[in-house]
């Protein structure tokens, strides 16, 4: 893929990384802070999409491995997204709020599947 050298380059990822960072913001509030095991699996799974979007980068010299990374990945930024979802409906996340960090996770899981659906440009291939 050309001027993409590193997983970071992916505007998946970067993306990912903006999303997950949005998530400590919002667990950074004392009124959600206190909610420990909602704060476990929404951190748990935000930092999940950037680690397996990373492995799947690592993986990508084999096409099945790249795509079941990817696969992974797009679980955990649904799961994310569902976690936004009761954030707003517990009263932790405004409907602004809301709508931007699922948004986010809309344009990721469409990057996912773009990439998932059409991974050839993304591999490496063999030295001439």
């Amino acid at each position: 893929m050309a001027g993409v050298k590193h997983h970071e380059d992916l505007v998946a990822w970067q993306l990912s990384e903006s999303l997950r960072q949005a998530v400590v913001a919002l667990l950074a509030k004392p009124t959600v802070a206190r909610h420990l095991e909602f704060c476990d699996q929404i951190r748990r799974s935000s930092r999940s999409v950037c680690q397996n979007l990373r492995e799947a980068w690592a993986k990508r010299r084999y096409q099945a491995h790249f795509v079941s990374k990817l696969t992974d990945c797009d679980g955990e930024n649904s799961e994310t997204d569902t976690s936004l979802d009761f954030a707003m409906k517990c009263g932790y996340l405004d409907v602004d709020g809301h709508r931007q960090l699922t948004g986010l996770c809309t344009e990721i899981g469409k990057m996912l599947g773009s990439m998932i659906s059409n991974p050839l440009p993304f591999l490496l291939t063999p030295d001439p």
